[in-house]
């Protein structure tokens, strides 16, 4: 299943890379650069963290990293909880708002992923690629909702799941190459083979490999300029049959075609 680069084109998996390469650092920005290093070192996966943890996380000094920790309690972006671990504040939770609703690619593509949940009567997701992340930027729950780790904002690696393997296949070649060292290093292999069949088919799927029981499939949206972005549908495999993930891919492909004809529309 199911956060610049270029997006691939979902129609012959051209790709441009004028914004997929690393982007240019700032110079004289170093210090600003590891605040916020540390404020994204917070995730689901870490929802908090001593200084040490976080000091080698962003690669400074643990008195260096303290300096850093006490600028952010001071915004209040952070908190001690507990003895000696620090937690993001409620004050964050703004931030993700304003960043779903600037995206215009969400909102464009709502209208086609409700629709999508109705006919499909499963979990529909909009994910985009971020760095080494796939990062769920949207999802509409069916009538038959099951608990899903997918949440907006929930993030997991490239190459992970249908959306993690679907988006690093988009991936112009010279950047997936880079990445798929230490991917197959964590994953086996077996990633390049699902690499390989994910291009040609223009599509991924997974089973049980994020949530047990969970089946998956996702398919590229194109989004010429913007960043990689799929669209995925997840639900319980017991109740998805093998005919009804056929169904599942050939309509989610529909929908995403939808979802580009709306983007290029708004982009005209």
């Amino acid at each position: 299943m199911t956060p610049a680069v270029s997006a691939a084109s979902a129609v012959d998996g051209s790709a441009s890379t004028s914004t997929s390469a690393s982007p240019r650092r700032t110079p004289g920005a170093s210090s600003s650069r590891k605040v916020l290093q540390l404020l994204l070192a917070f995730s689901e996966r870490r929802s908090e963290a001593s200084v040490a943890e976080l000091a080698a996380t962003i690669g400074t000094p643990v008195a260096t990293t303290y300096r850093y920790v006490a600028l952010l309690k001071e915004l209040q972006l952070l908190e001690e909880g507990r003895a000696g671990h620090y937690h993001l504040t409620s004050q964050v939770m703004p931030l993700a708002r304003a960043a779903q609703l600037a995206n215009d690619v969400v909102r464009l593509a709502r209208p086609a992923m409700e629709e999508a949940a109705r006919e499909l009567g499963e979990t529909v997701m909009l994910f985009q690629q971020f760095g080494d992340s796939a990062v769920c930027a949207d999802r509409v729950e069916c009538d038959r909702a099951m608990r899903f780790t997918f949440e907006p904002g929930h993030s997991l690696p490239l190459g992970v799941g249908a959306s993690g393997k679907m988006l690093l296949a988009l991936l112009p070649e010279i950047e997936r190459e880079r990445r798929l060292p230490s991917i197959v290093e964590q994953r086996g292999t077996a990633v390049r083979d699902e690499l390989k069949r994910a291009l040609e088919n223009r599509y991924s799927v997974s089973s049980g490999e994020l949530d047990e029981g969970v089946w998956a499939c996702s398919v590229p949206v194109q989004t010429i300029g913007r960043r990689p972005t799929v669209l995925s549908m997840a639900g319980p495999a017991a109740r998805i049959s093998e005919a009804m993930r056929d169904t599942a891919i050939t309509a989610l492909r529909g929908y995403a075609i939808r979802i580009q004809r709306a983007i290029a529309s708004y982009s005209l």
